[in-house]
């Protein structure tokens, strides 16, 4: 975006020359006529006064005045350039802080101009000097796929070329800029054939507008396509609102309805004395009345109509109804009555569970849906009171509902409720109830939302997951700092005070607490998935075999401990030490709910599922998984702690007795092993965990390296020369971090952040600096920019990146000479890992 040298940056600056203020000129003209008129008095005094050559003395006085013309205009022009610079760079500024991409392009569709978003847009080469390849042709090649897109930007140019702004919205069905896009070619004044392209991204408002039509054509629909009609007239009785239901029980169009017509037209006996608005001659603002309406060709029905009158914001009169055709109903019940293989199927077929209720609360009848839906057969709801069905809960407001609509009101709003079905489950269903009014009874409809219910009880819950993930993320990686400093500076005292010293016990005790907290930070990196998991192959059967003892230890003898080791069980892909904290996680869980004795069982299987299984609040896709279980005997986990038996933090022991974190970080190592979790528990009987964990089939030879590597560190010699430049803005874990490997014979250069470590790299040279160890988020130029930038100058620079997050997040960053150091760290270790690079 080098903006200095294009045609359209000189073109600017003649105008900005032209649009000097005409009060700047006349000013810059009054001060060279009163140098003129000086000059001329000057010389006429100095030959009157002195008696010198007159030539000398013009000349003399001539040149005077020319130099500070000179220096006058020089000085003008000067600043005129400092203006134009000015404005050049408030342009640039202007162009670069809007939100969306611009392009400049001349008369032959060439780059002028273009900003860094619409670089990013268009996935260019971004140079230190502006763009190396943007331009018309990666615009139109953004929008390749979509029809006619060439024929839509010609005449966009066309629009401009004539003067005129103008726009379209294309789709880019692009993997890398896939979205909908708003284009706007805007001509520039006194450029011509200069187009200023702005180029928006508005999928969000795209999405937005598209889900807020179809929402309202659902609306309309429903509206319209509704069994009730509806209703509005003014002041002057003139429908200023119906549904098609109401115009077509009419009998009349329903625009013709709209503009033409009056309240009073349509009524069989119109309201004498009353308002144009009023449907009877005496009634309040609102309540149900009984009236014939005339319909097609003039011929009456009679209607129910609950109306209200109100005012508007307006002060206007407005009369709101909804209308149900009484007489429909009737014909309705005598059609029925007449055939009853057809209300068999009309009643029978219909997707939504329907229960006539009688005015003592007895059902009558259901249909087959109804029955389903509470897991039993029409024959069993027969003659049963309808409230037995209902949870305790919402039990007296539905009751409280059905006899207000036995004392003729109707039900307004449909109700949430919960019913109860067989094998004590519970069905979430929405409520409609409508009275029929000659034999006293209710009609109830149940729309099951079940399923609608848990689909929002999950996304929920995912969502307060994820944000408590990223609390307690942000919360380790922070005390991972603090940490790293106290253990790193126990280790340097543990240098001067050896085991005999009086302070190496407080050291030590300073140092293990640490670890112990070491450990929470951990468990919340987990519960968070953003722990570092050094993950390899292993045998499942390996690891519960080397672990038994120590569970047996756990139980404690009174618990039984069974394993059940499966045949020719596919390998694992896991963090050992994370596995075992997950297996003893479930094991202490296991022992307190069996309270002492009991019977826990480990099982291993192989387990392939050829469909989606819903596994907690997750989905397990298809495929072959190493499933463990682990089996006890205790008191199980009631309904309510199930739905909440993976939040972090809650915990079902006594206070001081549990964190609630075990469940939790079991369940984010799991997740970020590739693998899922499920829980089956019954009160009183036992709970089971189901470990799905992807099968592989391969030993990675970097997983065999990884174990020698670990064996050599501890007995080799850690001692260097090299000069390593050291950047972390945690000034305690930068102190401590110099003094471990200025210990070791290195030589340290400290940056407290990116910025000061450039300038030490660019004083230095490159030729010095042999390793870059920095902290990954820093403020300002964080880690991974920082060691690009430093790559352009040195490429096979070796770096070591620390950081308290999971290595996952630099999987980009990482290459041959590119390694990882997780926080907390011990010095042995930063210093081990300092060898083993320069090895």
């Amino acid at each position: 975006m080098n903006i200095d040298n294009s045609e359209f940056v000189k073109r600017h600056s003649r105008k900005t020359k032209r649009s000097v203020p005409i009060g700047r000129r006349r000013l810059s003209l009054a001060i060279i006529i009163s140098l003129f008129s000086l000059y001329f008095v000057l010389v006429l005094f100095i030959i009157q006064m002195a008696r010198v050559d007159q030539t000398t003395i013009v000349i003399s006085m001539t040149v005077f005045v020319m130099a500070s013309l000179v220096a006058f205009v020089a000085r003008r022009a000067q600043h005129l350039q400092a203006e134009q610079e000015k404005e050049l760079i408030l342009l640039k500024e202007i162009m670069e802080g809007a939100r969306g991409g611009v392009l400049i392009t001349d008369r032959n569709d060439k780059m002028v101009y273009c900003n860094r978003i619409y670089c990013d847009m268009c996935k260019c080469n971004m140079g230190d000097n502006g763009c190396v390849s943007c331009g018309y042709s990666m615009l139109l090649n953004m929008f390749s796929d979509s029809p006619q897109y060439k024929s839509l930007f010609y005449s966009l140019i066309e629009s401009a070329n004539r003067g005129v702004s103008d726009s379209i919205d294309l789709y880019c069905g692009k993997q890398d800029c896939e979205g909908w896009y708003h284009i706007t070619a805007q001509p520039i004044d006194g450029y011509e054939g200069f187009i200023h392209w702005r180029i928006d991204n508005v999928t969000k408002q795209y999405t937005t507008d598209m889900a807020i039509r179809e929402e309202r054509e659902k609306l309309i629909d429903f509206t319209d396509n509704a069994p009730v009609g509806f209703f509005s007239v003014d002041e002057n009785g003139k429908f200023i609102f119906a549904n098609a239901t109401f115009a077509r029980w009419l009998g009349v169009d329903l625009q013709y309805l709209l503009d033409n017509s009056l309240l009073h037209t349509y009524l069989v006996d119109p309201p004498d004395n009353a308002n144009p608005y009023d449907i009877v001659n005496k009634g309040g603002d609102k309540q149900v009345v009984e009236v014939e309406m005339k319909g097609a060709m003039g011929k009456p029905f009679l209607t129910s109509i609950n109306y209200s009158i109100m005012k508007n914001e307006n002060g206007e009169i407005r009369t709101r109804a909804v209308v149900y055709d009484l007489t429909s109903e009737q014909e309705i019940r005598r059609a029925l009555k007449a055939s009853e293989d057809r209300f068999e199927r009309f009643y029978e077929g219909a997707p939504l569970g329907i229960v006539l209720v009688d005015s003592k609360g007895l059902i009558e009848d259901s249909n087959i849906q109804f029955a389903r839906m509470v897991g039993r057969n029409t024959s069993e709801l027969e003659n049963k009171h309808f409230k037995l069905l209902i949870v305790d809960e919402d039990r007296e407001h539905v009751l409280s509902v059905m006899e207000r609509m036995q004392e003729g009101q109707p039900m307004s709003d449909a109700l949430d409720i919960s019913l109860h079905a067989k094998g004590d489950k519970l069905v979430s269903v929405q409520l409609h109830a409508r009275k029929i009014s000659d034999r006293g009874s209710i009609v109830l409809y149940f729309i099951d939302v079940t399923e609608k219910k848990t689909l929002e009880q999950q996304f929920v819950q995912s969502q307060k997951m994820q944000a408590v993930g990223q609390l307690a993320g942000g919360i380790a990686h922070d005390f991972n700092n603090l940490l790293t400093a106290i253990i790193g500076f126990c280790d340097l005292l543990l240098l001067r005070h050896k085991p005999g010293d009086s302070s190496f016990a407080d050291i030590m005790q300073i140092k293990q607490n640490s670890n112990r907290a070491a450990n929470l930070v951990r468990q919340l990196l987990a519960f968070s998935r953003q722990q570092t998991l050094r993950q390899r192959v292993h045998d499942v059967t390996d690891i519960l075999t080397e672990l038994s003892h120590l569970l047996r230890r756990l139980i404690g003898a009174s618990v039984e401990l069974k394993m059940i080791h499966g045949s020719d069980l596919g390998l694992i892909k896991v963090d050992e030490g994370q596995m075992e904290q997950v297996l003893i996680n479930l094991v202490v869980n296991a022992r307190d709910a069996m309270d002492g004795s009991g019977k826990l069982v480990i099982t291993t299987q192989n387990y392939t599922n050829k469909k989606v299984k819903p596994v907690m609040q997750d989905e397990m896709p298809a495929g072959d998984w190493v499933l463990i279980k682990v089996k006890d005997t205790g008191s199980g986990i009631s309904k309510e702690n199930m739905e909440r038996i993976l939040e972090p933090f809650f915990t079902t022991k006594g206070v001081g007795e549990g964190t609630g974190l075990g469940l939790a970080t079991v369940y984010g190592i799991i997740r970020q092993s590739g693998g899922f979790l499920d829980i089956d528990s019954k009160v009183g009987k036992g709970t089971t965990f189901f470990l799905y964990l992807p099968r592989v089939s391969e030993i990675d030879d970097e997983d065999a390296d990884e174990e020698d590597i670990a064996k050599k560190n501890v007995t080799k010699d850690l001692t260097g020369s090299e000069c390593i430049l050291l950047v972390e803005d945690e000034a305690a874990v930068r102190t401590f971090s110099k003094r471990a490997l200025a210990n070791k014979g290195y030589d340290v250069l400290c940056a407290e952040d990116g910025d000061v470590a450039l300038k030490i790299f660019e004083k230095e040279g490159a030729d010095k600096i042999d390793l870059l160890i920095t902290d990954v988020v820093m403020p300002g130029i964080d880690g991974p920019s920082l060691a690009r930038k430093i790559r352009k100058v040195k490429p096979d620079l070796k770096i070591i990146f620390m950081s308290g997050y999971t290595e996952d997040k630099l999987k980009d960053e990482i290459d041959d000479n590119t390694y990882f150091l997780p926080k907390p760290f011990t010095l042995k270790a930063l210093s081990a890992k300092v060898k083993e690079v320069f090895e």
